[in-house]
């Protein structure tokens, strides 16, 4: 069967609520130090460059495959 649903709280005590349950996660929260915050960034653009040359590659591939099926069946 369905929950049982209380009266509804006022808009006014509904935030306050949220924000309270909101500072008792952020105070469970690690937060993560320079060093780890330094290596993944590191590590994202890394990650973004040779993904983007990677890209690059397949690009020029795929588009010199299709200059070659086009100029074959255009001329």
């Amino acid at each position: 069967m369905a929950e049982e649903v209380g009266p509804r709280k006022a808009p006014w005590t509904r935030l306050r609520d949220y924000v309270s349950d909101v500072r008792v996660e952020m105070r469970r929260v690690t937060w993560p130090g320079k060093q780890e915050i330094y290596g993944t960034t590191v590590m994202v653009i890394l990650t973004t460059i040779l993904l983007g040359f990677y890209f690059h590659i397949c690009d020029e591939v795929f588009r010199r495959v299709i200059q070659r099926i086009l100029h074959l069946f255009l001329h």
